[in-house]
């Protein structure tokens, strides 16, 4: 389904939304601009209001929140919401600081309709927002590997830790201890992993750095300039 549902808004002010569906996503909305009023600075957040969540930007007095199937993920959505603030800010200026309530809604909420549809429908979105930012293709790897080993990493103590919570109202102080000195000792275990995993990217990363250079200077991959400069020097020598 996508991205279902979008606002723009002030503080509590409401300045445009669209909804692509009949739901309740303007009331829940309205429920997290009202949680939202204590945050003073710029911040990102996601709620969860089943079977939807809620993606909530908050940019230099402007919030701008969607509500999207839990299937879009969160790089889409975010995705969706900077693209809005900039339309918005480009398309008003200054007036989004002084404007009433629902002041841009005729005009803005045809803009929210249109890339609530891009950006829900363009199967290449989100592959060009995971390219984003990629130096080249050894880093991107190399950092994509990484983050894979640390997911996999977190995924596992959390569920150690989903373990301890539950036993813990069925077992014994003897036992909840027992189980938390396994899940640090597990934790270790997956850490050392981890590490070990890092350094050995590294090491591979910088061998094919040296490789490269010295394919470069030898004038080829097989380094054949290089070996026979030294077959040269060895030969010299007995030549005297």
């Amino acid at each position: 389904m996508g991205i279902l549902y979008g606002m723009v808004a002030r503080g509590q002010v409401v300045l445009a939304e669209f909804s692509a569906t009949q739901t309740n996503a303007s009331v829940v909305a309205r429920l997290i601009l009202e949680k939202m009023k204590e945050v003073k600075n710029n911040c990102i957040s996601s709620f969860s209001h089943h079977p939807y969540i809620f993606h909530v930007k908050g940019t230099d007095g402007l919030t701008v929140l969607c509500m999207a199937d839990d299937a879009s993920g969160r790089i889409i959505p975010f995705a969706f919401l900077e693209d809005i603030h900039k339309k918005f800010v480009k398309t008003f200026g200054r007036a989004v600081h002084s404007a009433s309530a629902y002041a841009m809604n005729d005009e803005f909420s045809r803009v929210l309709c249109q890339q609530i549809d891009h950006f829900s429908r363009n199967p290449n979105v989100d592959r060009l927002n995971r390219l984003k930012g990629e130096m080249n293709q050894v880093q991107s790897v190399l950092i994509d590997n990484i983050e894979k080993a640390l997911e996999s990493g977190d995924r596992l103590a959390l569920l150690v830790e989903k373990a301890i919570t539950m036993q813990q109202p069925m077992q014994g102080n003897n036992s909840t201890v027992e189980l938390k000195r396994k899940a640090r000792s597990y934790k270790n275990v997956i850490w050392w992993r981890d590490c070990k995993f890092t350094a050995t990217l590294m090491l591979l990363f910088l061998l094919t750095i040296v490789y490269v250079s010295l394919a470069f200077v030898c004038n080829g991959l097989f380094l054949s300039s290089c070996f026979n400069h030294m077959t040269m020097a060895s030969v010299v020598p007995h030549m005297f």
